[in-house]
């Protein structure tokens, strides 16, 4: 399998190269964005190891400008330790899974084989029963309007304005409407990823979808439940 490495500092680079070499892959690097890029756009990869910083294009626009293009080649991006928004970010340019740096290399390591699997078989989301019409496809509770097909989310007939990821996450909760979820079934189904439970961004994820789906509104409809996850449901009185 071969791996494309973009990353500007050297020593992190040629430990990133040699450790996937040992371990059995192809390895090319990119010192900067911009020949990332194009190396990314050219070459045939099975997984893209990304740092945030690079110089001439950032990780995000580059994972941005790929997947604009639908290429879905897997991407580990490298991000500041306790950055939650470059993580945020990350997920939200199309990246599929992070590693903070400083990092262990077999941390790194594990998270490049389940995303080499991933790409093998893909995980879809799960369907379950929920107040959703058979004709028209949308998903209503209380004064909560999803309609799936169109991407359309109103809340008390007002257009409620999500990104692609946070409406992706309300259609799993309302697909699991009443049920609860844990992050790691979340992080799961709604990325596609294994979930270091040492990082927060479902609950980041959870806070933004919170600030515009029920900061204003009432009944409040997402939920935490404690030590076990979060659910989607009207509050019982």
């Amino acid at each position: 399998m071969k791996i494309l490495i973009v990353e500007d500092e050297l020593n992190v680079a040629e430990v990133l190269r040699r450790g996937m070499i040992e371990e059995g892959y192809e390895a090319e690097v990119a010192y900067d964005g911009q020949i990332g890029l194009q190396l990314a756009q050219n070459g045939q990869y099975d997984l893209i190891i990304l740092d945030v910083n690079l110089p001439l294009l950032n990780g995000l626009e580059l994972c941005k400008q790929l997947r604009e293009k639908d290429d879905q080649t897997p991407v580990l991006m490298l991000t500041a330790l306790g950055m939650s928004d470059d993580i945020v970010l990350g997920l939200e340019s199309g990246a599929d899974d992070y590693v903070a740096k400083p990092f262990r290399f077999n941390e790194l390591y594990a998270r490049v084989k389940a995303l080499t699997r991933r790409k093998k078989n893909p995980i879809s989301i799960p369907v379950a029963d929920g107040d959703k019409s058979e004709f028209t496809n949308k998903f209503t509770l209380a004064d909560l309007v999803l309609d799936f097909d169109a991407k359309l989310v109103k809340r008390s007939d007002k257009m409620v304005q999500l990104t692609a990821k946070e409406f992706s996450l309300l259609e799993y909760l309302a697909h699991n409407q009443g049920k609860v979820r844990s992050r790691l079934e979340i992080a799961e189904a709604v990325w596609g990823l294994n979930f270091d439970t040492g990082t927060n961004f479902i609950d980041v994820y959870i806070n933004y979808l919170r600030n515009k789906i029920d900061k204003n509104f009432s009944p409040k409809l997402i939920h935490t439940i404690t030590g076990f996850g979060y659910v989607l449901k009207i509050s019982e009185q």
